[in-house]
């Protein structure tokens, strides 16, 4: 029988990204280099950019769909391909958004972001383990 352990993780990678656009989930919070008027201390979330936003909704939507892609693995393990490279691209940009800042520190709630990318492994390894099972299978026919 094959396991679906990985629409699991496919599920929980794309509540994760989609926690991140709220604005409780931040990445980095300190004083930012150009202060606005009136704000002393800033946040970076999915929000604070309008490029990572929209690469954040992408990552939970690439994940969420990959999970009803059961039924074709290969296609299913290439959506989780980009789902990851998204991933990572994704904290490349929290990374930079960062630099923005003259001091501050990395929030706890960091973790949610940095935990997709795992989730997403789990998952790939998943998919390749039922990929690996259906061959198995097939060879004893």
């Amino acid at each position: 029988m094959i396991q679906r352990i990985q629409s699991v993780w496919l599920l929980l990678a794309s509540t994760a990204a989609f926690l991140t656009v709220w604005e409780k989930i931040t990445f980095y919070s300190g004083v930012p280099t150009v202060p606005e008027p009136g704000v002393k201390l800033g946040q970076v979330y999915a929000g604070t950019n309008v490029f990572l936003l929209i690469l954040t909704v992408i990552l939970g939507l690439v994940s969420f769909i990959s999970i009803f892609l059961y039924k074709n693995r290969k296609q299913q393990m290439q959506f989780t391909w980009l789902a990851l490279i998204i991933s990572i691209i994704n904290i490349f940009l929290y990374y930079r958004e960062t630099v923005k800042f003259s001091e501050g520190t990395y929030d706890l709630t960091a973790i949610v972001t940095l935990i997709i990318p795992i989730l997403l492994l789990m998952a790939i390894k998943g998919i390749y383990k039922d990929q690996k099972l259906v061959k198995s299978l097939d060879r004893l026919r």
